[in-house]
């Protein structure tokens, strides 16, 4: 006992608490932003983002996940306020979302997610990354004009046009905070770095404004380019009218549309978030719905605004070199003393420092080497990757991703598919030998049934995947196949392929 906590203190001092505060960096405009955004009191994204990292975390199998307000269910919840007039009525919505979620996981209705394809994944993660960076981008340069890019365009053409106005601090803290983040990226400097690359990109950013301010004040930022938070932020807390709880339909029929859409996005969001996981663990999807729907009672109990799993808080804590949950929470504790002891501190931040650190986890979201890998792997893999892309960037996830899943649908009606596998087995010299023999097609929708297969096979036994007869091979197969590598040798078993080339994963990461 005393040997695992000393092990975990150790994983948390020298792991999880500096990626903690990384997200905690990351998360903080975020929670602020999407309440803003979302039409709700401004404290109720920062209270979102408490929730999802001390309670969501505790209960959530994911060692990666981070949870908070996400910015996919703004448009959403500022419909439904709207619609329902009423913030407690819509706090009522939002605990009915989180029931909803809660019977889904209880259910065991998360498997899902096992049927998204990898094509589909990435592009989400590309597309993510890239609107990181074009919504940054105007916070970067200093800019507080709303229709930045509409200007942007009209402005390189016609010399009469609005003309965009900008910060040079602002652009310079920027340019200096993300030269700082992608020289601490290199392996080398990874290796002797002692304080977190975002933390060192804020400070620098706090340092140069403060000079600004003592050798040219004019050139300094202004309050609304730096980090604002009340000292009462939660004096005004809300909380749902239970006796208004059958007053109208809408609160039901908001409720479950809540509740389903942030179910969609945060199986989407652990699904990809596994995918950057150095330690190849797999998120309990049943149990992540359950601490999701946990979550989200408790958010609309206390006056928050929704919670999911969030991809750029997901991506920043495997970004900044999370190991376990514990990363997570810590992001959680961050969010609480800082709005509580030293809003006065935060509110030095920069946040051309902020959208630095934003672009650099997009970009590593939506890296070129990702799109050549891509291209490489061939036509059926490469468009629903593009079209998802394309297809979020002009309307929103949801959308995007349900045209990719219909691509990567045609793809598979126009391989004519069929589900077939076949396992035996036999006996050589007192060893059990094991053969897996994949017939004709195979698809991402047999991917459950064979890991289900894999891990099935004992220990000390001898084990031959068979694809010499196969016409098209998915390449989410390919990538179980490859990952089944480091499991087998973990369990001893000794793995032979057949007619399978083998998958570079880390390439198409």
């Amino acid at each position: 006992m005393k040997r695992t906590i000393k092990y975990y203190r150790i994983i948390w001092l020298k792991h999880d608490l500096p990626a903690g505060l990384s997200v905690f960096l990351v998360a903080l405009p975020l929670c602020l932003g999407i309440a803003l955004a979302s039409g709700a009191p401004l404290y109720a994204g920062i209270l979102s983002g408490i929730i999802g990292g001390l309670m969501v975390s505790v209960v959530s199998g994911s060692q990666l996940a981070v949870s908070g307000p996400a910015a996919g269910l703004t448009t959403l919840v500022a419909a439904t306020i709207a619609t329902l007039g009423d913030y407690r009525m819509f706090l009522l919505a939002v605990v009915i979302a989180g029931i909803f979620q809660l019977a889904l996981g209880m259910l065991k209705l998360g498997g899902i997610a096992n049927y998204f394809p990898s094509a589909v994944i990435k592009g989400m993660l590309a597309a993510i990354g890239l609107t990181l960076i074009l919504k940054q981008i105007p916070t970067g340069m200093g800019s507080e004009q709303p229709d930045f890019w509409k200007a942007l365009f009209p402005g390189l053409i016609s010399p009469t046009a609005t003309r965009l106005k900008f910060s040079n601090t602002a652009i310079l803290i920027t340019v200096i905070s993300m030269a700082i983040l992608l020289l601490l990226q290199h392996p080398r400097a990874r290796k002797v770095r002692v304080i977190p690359a975002p933390l060192l990109a804020v400070l620098a950013g706090v340092i140069i404004n403060l000079v600004f301010l003592q050798t040219a004040p004019g050139q300094a930022l202004g309050k609304s380019q730096m980090v604002n938070i009340p000292d009462n932020l939660f004096t005004s807390i809300s909380f749902p009218d239970f006796s208004r709880i059958f007053a109208t339909a809408e609160i039901w029929k908001a409720g479950i549309t809540i509740g389903l859409l942030a179910t969609i996005e945060t199986l989407l969001c652990i699904e990809a978030i596994d995918k950057l996981d150095r330690h190849n663990r797999i998120t309990p999807v049943n149990r992540e719905l359950v601490a999701q729907g946990v979550g989200n009672i408790t958010c609309g109990l206390l006056g928050a605004i929704p919670l999911t799993a969030v991809i750029v808080r997901g991506a920043a804590n495997a970004d900044a070199g999370g190991r376990t949950k514990l990363s997570a929470f810590t992001h959680g504790l961050f969010l609480l003393l800082a709005v509580m002891l030293v809003p006065y501190l935060l509110n030095m931040i920069p946040y051309a420092s902020l959208a630095a650190i934003l672009i650099v986890t997009g970009f590593n979201l939506t890296k070129p080497k990702l799109y050549v890998a891509m291209w490489r792997l061939g036509w059926k893999q490469f468009i629903p990757f593009m079209v998802t892309v394309v297809v979020i960037l002009f309307t929103d996830l949801l959308i995007g991703v349900t045209v990719g899943l219909l691509v990567s649908a045609y793809y598979i009606v126009q391989n004519n598919f069929r589900a077939e596998y076949k396992v035996s087995r036999s006996m050589q010299h007192e060893t059990v030998v094991y053969n897996i023999k994949l017939n004709t097609n195979v698809t991402f929708l047999n991917k459950v049934k064979l890991r289900k297969a894999l891990d099935q096979i004992p220990e000390y036994s001898v084990l031959t995947i068979d694809g010499s007869e196969c016409n098209f091979i998915d390449h989410d197969i390919l990538e179980i196949i490859s990952e089944y590598h480091n499991k087998a040798r973990d369990r001893h078993i000794e793995l032979h392929t057949k007619g399978i080339r083998k998958v570079n994963i880390a390439a198409v990461h």
